[in-house]
């Protein structure tokens, strides 16, 4: 049986996440990318609360999808941490591969010295 491209990285998704899980002090910062948009969370996994979220459907973005979104909505997520006075998260990727948006954002927020 031929699984889908969705398939394969929810599969990767569920492996990884139960590995890996976000605390108050800690808290797992999530991307998700649809064909539109480009999503952050920043999560407390103890609790199920969403700390901090920031898109580029929430920012207005032309070109909601690209690369430009992709920094655009880190920079949104880097100015929303350091208000919460948060200096280290865990990343999830969600099964995505780690180069192109998420690879862009990921460094994004490393410049701006979160640690991960």
């Amino acid at each position: 049986m031929v699984n889908s491209r969705k398939t394969q990285r929810q599969k990767r998704h569920f492996r990884v996440r139960s590995k890996i899980s976000g605390t108050s002090s800690i808290p797992r910062m999530c991307v998700f990318k649809s064909n539109s948009y480009f999503y952050a969370q920043l999560i407390n996994d103890e609790k199920g609360d969403t700390l901090v979220s920031s898109s580029s459907l929430s920012l207005n973005l032309k070109n909601a999808n690209n690369m430009d979104a992709a920094k655009k909505v880190a920079d949104d997520m880097i100015q929303k941490i350091s208000a919460k006075k948060i200096k280290t998260i865990v990343f999830d990727r969600n099964g995505y591969i780690y180069h192109g948006k998420v690879k862009l954002f990921a460094e994004t927020l490393r410049e701006a010295g979160i640690k991960f």
